[in-house]
């Protein structure tokens, strides 16, 4: 399958949804992940990109909430559970995937903060990933900013 835009934002909005069932539930990674292939049409979805964010997430866990909790003005417990998922999801494509450009990155999350989120979510989030983008990815917002 060629991953399109399309396919790739089907999997950021799954994996927030896992992150979040996960966080809420405590279930095991791999269940959840069964769950989400059972109630869901995966057909165009960046299936392999779903995963990676759910399993890169919690297994990078202390790192992430490491990299954007020093931009809170709260504990990271304090969070909504929907910004939480959001930021260690976007905080982990941050870090781990620089294929992916932090304004497609930042931008994924602002919508599904919108989506999902509590109202002005969206606003905390692009603040702190601006942060966390400006940090993790000096050269590229550099160049971008030009």
């Amino acid at each position: 399958m060629t991953v399109t835009a399309s396919a790739r934002r089907k999997a950021r909005h799954y994996a927030m949804q896992a992150l979040y069932q996960w966080q809420m539930a405590g279930a095991s990674l791999n269940a959840i992940e069964a769950e989400f292939h059972t109630d869901n049409d995966m057909s165009k979805t960046d299936v392999a990109y779903f995963r990676e964010l759910l399993h890169g997430v919690a297994k990078n866990l202390d790192d992430v909430e490491g990299t954007y909790a020093q931009y809170l003005d709260r504990s990271v417990e304090e969070l909504d559970p929907v910004s939480r998922a959001l930021l260690r999801m976007s905080t982990y494509e941050l870090k781990s995937r620089i294929d992916v450009p932090y304004k497609v990155v930042i931008n994924e999350s602002v919508a599904l903060a919108k989506k999902f989120g509590p109202t002005d979510a969206f606003k905390f989030i692009n603040g702190i990933l601006d942060k966390v983008a400006a940090k993790e990815r000096s050269v590229e917002v550099k160049a971008d900013k030009g």
